[in-house]
């Protein structure tokens, strides 16, 4: 057999051989981390760090005791809230500071220096400004996301190539049908990148948040039941948690990037028109029809529990209350987007829109 594609200089891998890899790398990892951690004498004290039979223990011991489901909800209610405020900021801002002289002059050397700004520093200003709920937390995370999306929408926007400005300006735009057919769509294609990539910082800036007072949450589960009792196992649980969830979001905008804006992934290599866009396998097209029916049916799932909110009807418990607690208001903005994006894809099956 040839496996010359394992260290070929600079080669790429085929999707199988990435799935392949990851898989090894994943049990070199663990077989690396039992062999330090496990044993009567092992290389790492385990009070240091721990084996991985006890941080897979700290799992159960985290639903069972610690309130895990709730506080990891609230922790994504308050990382959608962060990213819902800084892009309703960063994106109007942006292309006024990016297209209008005036504001771009008065403006650009602040946004730059604000890049710097040591954001841990600043949660006592939030708590003086927000109080200490959930609105602090989730204005503090939205600041932390909007000083590093704010100059990348700037920036996309000095990308957008100049022809396309002057073909519309010889079809006849004016002022706003430029920005309108050029600038914004060319500038949130891109944009949906950065907002992926900057999923990490908002994770980062989560914990610092719900230390600052205890609410609940992932970050303050991970100071009440894993730093301030010396847990190391439940502390590294806690963290996988989050990698978890983080991958997943990154999946899940990554797969939304590809419906959304299917042209950015054309192949460039061809001249021929019928191959220009990627061929859809059957497995995509199995994997669309189960994301699919898998959103419709949390949103009727999430529209039942809604109706609960306000008219109950599964006794006195209102579970999106109980989860996501201040936060809910964003779990709403989420699912009315999904909502309205199911229906769009509906329509436009059926050929009702373009």
């Amino acid at each position: 057999m040839d496996f010359t594609w394992l260290y070929k200089l600079a080669g790429e891998l085929t999707k199988r051989q990435k799935n392949i890899l990851m898989v090894v790398g994943l049990l070199i990892f663990l077989l690396i981390w039992s062999v330090l951690t496990l044993g009567t004498s092992p290389v790492i004290p385990r009070a240091i760090f721990p084996d991985p039979l006890r941080v897979f223990n700290a799992f159960g011991e985290l639903y069972e005791k610690n309130d895990l489901v709730r506080n990891l909800s609230k922790s994504i209610g308050l990382n959608f809230g962060g990213y819902i405020k800084a892009v309703a900021y960063a994106v109007p801002i942006g292309f006024l500071i990016g297209l209008v002289p005036f504001f771009r002059g008065a403006f650009q050397k602040l946004i730059d220096a604000i890049r710097f700004l040591p954001l841990t520093a600043l949660t006592g200003l939030f708590i003086i400004w927000f109080g200490i709920y959930a609105e602090q937390k989730i204005n503090f995370l939205a600041f932390g996301i909007f000083i590093y999306l704010l100059p990348i929408v700037i920036q996309r926007i000095d990308e957008v190539d100049d022809v396309y400005i002057k073909t519309v300006h010889t079809l006849g735009a004016g002022y706003w049908g430029t920005i309108f057919t050029v600038y914004l769509p060319s500038v949130i294609s891109k944009l949906s990148d950065d907002i992926r990539i900057l999923t990490a910082i908002s994770w980062t800036y989560i914990i610092v948040a719900e230390t600052s007072a205890d609410q609940g949450g992932i970050g303050s589960l991970i100071y009440k039941a894993g730093q301030r009792l010396g847990r190391v196992d439940i502390t590294i649980a806690c963290l996988i948690i989050i990698m978890i969830v983080g991958v997943f979001q990154d999946k899940t905008f990554a797969y939304l990037d590809r419906k959304i804006f299917p042209f950015k992934y054309q192949l460039k290599e061809t001249y021929d028109a019928s191959k220009s866009l990627k061929t859809v396998s059957e497995w995509d097209a199995i994997t669309d029809y189960i994301i699919s029916l898998v959103s419709w049916i949390f949103i009727l799932i999430y529209i039942g529990l809604t109706i609960n909110e306000f008219t109950p009807f599964i006794g006195d418990v209102r579970p999106l209350s109980y989860l996501f607690g201040d936060t809910l208001w964003t779990i709403h903005v989420v699912f009315v987007l999904v909502f309205v994006y199911q229906i769009y894809q509906l329509l436009k099956k059926f050929n009702l829109v373009k």
